[in-house]
């Protein structure tokens, strides 16, 4: 999944969704994930971010820097990441 090209990019893959913890970690174990899986139970991130698979790269103070609905290509969100870093 290039995680490690993410982190030398200083950035942190997030799962989110309403599914319950231990639901998040079967699907871990299943698929080998290894990221952090956020529990959205109380649909408070849904509701600040939006419903559905969405993309966001948001920098260290908060910023949101992009946006997509669905998953990008991995090549596409290191490339925003790079601009992202440039202008920090």
């Amino acid at each position: 999944m290039d995680l490690e090209k993410f982190a030398k990019l200083d950035a942190e893959v997030l799962g989110v969704s309403g599914d319950s913890l231990e639901t998040h970690k079967r699907f871990s174990d299943k698929y080998g994930i290894t990221f952090p899986m956020i529990s959205d139970e109380t649909k408070s991130i849904r509701d600040a971010y939006g419903f559905d698979r969405i993309t966001y790269i948001i920098d260290k103070t908060g910023v949101i820097h992009f946006i997509q609905k669905g998953v990008p290509e991995n090549s596409e969100i290191l490339r925003e990441l790079k601009k992202v870093n440039r202008t920090s």
